[in-house]
């Protein structure tokens, strides 16, 4: 067996959407529309890693599904406002091109799909947003320019990062068609740790025989029946 996207997002933020698409279905209600939103305070103490990965997925079209259609969407665009709760509260968070928005509609039978990220300080939003809006997408597509350019910026990041610290939050919002809304809400200080036990538990459901043979996404129920 093995899980595929396993980590804290995407990975438990799709155990956390097939926990209220589950509940939900046992109260006879149906899901409309599921959202996905990420807080990650600087670069989370990831460096280089999670800044070359935002910027490539700066150059791809995210893909989002409104009422069964797939549709295309601008990246970082859509900006929300969104209530993170204790130790973090409000932040924007804009759309990016994440996994768990298609495996979740396919899977979980959602037919409204989003996700949105953000992140601290503010101004690094608005770089994100103006590398999106200004950057050429034959660049931003390019791995080795790309590498090039964290280079250059990582010394800045991780200065800032000694300010911000690594706080991540995860919001996963479910709507249905009989007007039961619920959400799911995930907080720690340092994403480090958040990371290292997120893809731990999905390797102990492998090791104590929770997962069938096969290879599966997180909210698929094969992949993780616990």
């Amino acid at each position: 067996p093995a899980i595929t996207t396993a980590g804290i997002y995407p990975g438990v933020s799709n155990v956390m959407a097939a926990e209220l698409v589950n509940a939900a279905r046992s109260e006879d209600g149906e899901p409309e529309r599921l959202r996905f939103f990420y807080y990650t305070a600087g670069s989370g103490g990831a460096g280089p890693t999670i800044l070359a990965t935002s910027f490539l997925l700066l150059g791809e079209d995210v893909i989002a599904y409104n009422k069964g259609e797939e549709i295309k969407l601008k990246p970082y665009s859509g900006v929300l406002n969104i209530d993170f709760g204790k130790g973090v509260r409000k932040r924007d968070v804009y759309l990016l091109n994440l996994p768990e928005v298609k495996s979740a509609h396919k899977f979980l039978g959602v037919p409204t799909v989003s996700a949105r990220f953000g992140t601290a300080p503010f101004f690094w939003n608005w770089g994100m947003e103006a590398f999106a809006n200004f950057l050429p997408v034959e660049l931003l597509r390019d791995k080795d320019k790309v590498g090039k350019l964290v280079e250059q910026i990582d010394p800045l990041v991780r200065a800032i990062d000694g300010i911000v610290g690594e706080r991540v939050s995860m919001r996963v919002d479910l709507e249905c068609s009989n007007g039961r809304n619920t959400i799911g809400l995930f907080s720690h200080r340092k994403l480090s740790v958040s990371v290292g036990h997120s893809t731990a538990a999905f390797v102990q459901a492998v090791l104590e025989g929770s997962t069938q043979p096969g290879v599966w996404f997180p909210e698929e129920a094969r992949g993780n029946s616990n």
